[in-house]
């Protein structure tokens, strides 16, 4: 909602860069209330300390106006500060009716400059802003700054004669801002701001730029503050626009609906296009990580950011202690809230923490066995809603990372198995959410339920990752040996469990089945390596599955 206090400066708009009192006033007047009805400010659940403004980017617009993109820092009681990007434009009477097009959230308050009145808005719904972002990035300007300088790099996938393309503003609300030109263009602006690069515009332009795969919207370019004695942050990134029908969890579900109603007829039915669907999907990832392996090559150094690295014993302890840390919230989660899971869920909890001493031996082993695989730079949050269906194949899409990693732990190199593991609980997710979720199951025993997403589980599964595997040959440097993939995936995999227990714990209480029993299958994956390895120990009691019965 518009904030009625109107806010009076003696100053101009096109001086107010270098105007410290006015952004004082302004982060003591309109903006607390504003920011903290944006869907972009992470903040609005923690004390606020209150707001400042230190730098302030000047953004000439085509008439010889100037919008600002500023950087706001948001202070806290408790934790460090945090910076969001905040693009500001000022508009007067002489807009006429489109003052009507600009929408409620991007309205933050009215002005009076040097007499003058006016609207200061988000400068995102301003098209003037909207195209000189778009001009920048097309003639790859540099604008310097009171603090570094804006650099505007122009990437591959921004064609030649679109100059004049039309703009708008996505109405989704999201963590950041996007707008499109000409329904062929797609630019993000990062509000909440990182102290380096964002790897999403590192993994994006890599891909197009020094490799050939074609399964991304392409990198039009990327907005860069760079500054004199700090590292570069990237403020936004151009891809080209993919056409498609929806994402690969909204296309599985449709799958999954004529699976759903052949269950309760005691039917076991899967078109054959699903499988062709998993395993282009399959190849597609592999190739991914193709593109992403680029090692030193005929005296041709290769990338530092993407050189693939082998497991060091600083990567061993980093994934360990992350996960050991993991471990332990989880559990005690679980036991705080036992009684209130339904009794499937009360059986496999109690197998998980059964089986803590085996878990505890196999993440020792990781720690000491001799692992031959490399590492690579990856995706890092691969599930089915980063895939986005066309008509007849995928394409990848968000490459940030980890939402709730840093930006440095976000860059750390992984086995690709770790992508690949994600994709995996994923669709285990998406046939348990289905059929454990559905009226056209009520009636039906949880136990069988379980047996018939199990069976369908495994099937895809298996076939994703033989489509996957299969695009590398054998061997491979990514990949010692079928030993380890094998052991490296259940690694990942059981982390990845782990982690969504979390979640559907605090917020889900009736899916708690779902990443429990994640964890049980690689648990019973972690016995049989135990088993043919001749390794298991006197002290270590095997896993308790009568408990399941």
């Amino acid at each position: 909602m518009l904030n009625t206090q109107v806010l009076t400066s003696s100053g101009t708009w096109s001086t107010a860069a270098s105007d410290a009192d006015f952004w004082k006033l302004l982060t003591e007047t309109l903006l607390p209330s504003y920011v903290n009805s944006c869907r972009w400010f992470a903040g609005k659940a923690r004390q606020q300390t209150g707001f400042a403004i230190q730098t302030v980017h000047t953004l000439p617009l085509v008439d010889g106006d100037v919008a600002y993109m500023v950087i706001l820092e948001a202070s806290y009681v408790d934790g460090i500060p945090e910076n969001y990007l905040l693009p500001l434009a000022f508009i007067t009477d002489s807009w006429g009716s489109q003052l009507a097009d600009i929408p409620e959230k991007g309205r933050i308050g009215e002005l009076t400059l040097d007499g003058r009145k006016g609207l200061l808005i988000d400068g995102i719904y301003d098209e003037r802003f909207r195209r000189a972002l778009f001009d920048g990035l097309f003639t790859n300007q540099v604008l310097p700054q009171t603090t570094g300088q804006l650099t505007f790099k122009r990437g591959r996938g921004l064609e030649e004669g679109d100059e004049q393309l039309r703009s708008r503003v996505l109405p989704v609300d999201s963590s950041n801002s996007a707008m499109t030109f000409g329904d062929k263009y797609f630019l993000k602006l990062y509000r909440k701001l990182f102290g380096e690069t964002n790897p999403e515009v590192d993994m994006i332009a890599f891909l197009t730029d020094e490799s050939n795969f074609a399964h991304i919207p392409a990198f039009g370019g990327s907005i860069i503050w760079q500054q004199p004695t700090s590292a570069d942050i990237t403020l936004g990134m151009m891809q080209r626009m993919v056409p498609n029908d929806k994402d690969s969890w909204m296309q599985t579900g449709d799958y999954l609906n004529d699976f759903l109603f052949s269950v309760p007829q005691r039917m076991f039915a899967i078109r054959e296009d699903v499988f062709e669907k998993v395993e282009l999907l399959g190849r597609r990832t592999g190739e991914m990580h193709c593109a992403l392996f680029k090692p030193a090559r005929d005296g041709v150094p290769a990338n530092p950011d993407f050189a693939p690295e082998t497991f060091t014993s600083d990567y061993r302890e980093f994934l360990i202690k992350r996960f050991e840390d993991l471990l332990e919230r989880r559990y005690s989660l679980l036991i705080d809230n036992y009684t209130k899971l339904d009794p499937q869920a009360q059986r496999l909890a109690w197998v998980f923490m059964e089986a803590k001493e085996m878990i505890d031996t196999f993440i020792a082993d990781f720690r000491h066995r001799d692992i031959g695989s490399l590492r690579i730079r990856i995706h890092g949050d691969y599930h089915l809603g980063q895939v986005l269906a066309t008509e007849d194949d995928f394409v990848i899409i968000d490459f940030e990372g980890e939402p709730e990693s840093s930006i440095t732990d976000r860059k750390i190199k992984h086995s690709p198995l770790k992508d690949v593991a994600g994709m995996i609980r994923s669709y285990h997710y998406a046939v348990s959410a289905k059929l454990f979720n559905s009226v056209e199951t009520d009636n039906l025993h949880p136990d069988h339920l379980q047996r018939v997403s199990d069976r369908w589980f495994y099937l895809i599964r298996d076939t994703f990752m033989n489509a996957y595997l299969d695009v590398f040959g054998n061997p491979h440097p990514l990949f010692k040996d079928n030993s380890e993939i094998n052991f490296l995936l259940l690694i990942y995999l059981l982390e990845k469990a782990v982690y969504e227990l979390g979640y559907e714990i605090s917020y889900r209480p009736s899916w708690v089945k779902i990443p429990l029993k994640g964890i049980i299958d690689v648990v019973r994956e972690i016995e049989k390596i135990r088993l043919s390895d001749g390794t298991t120990a006197p002290g270590i009691p095997m896993l308790q599955t009568g408990l399941l019965r």
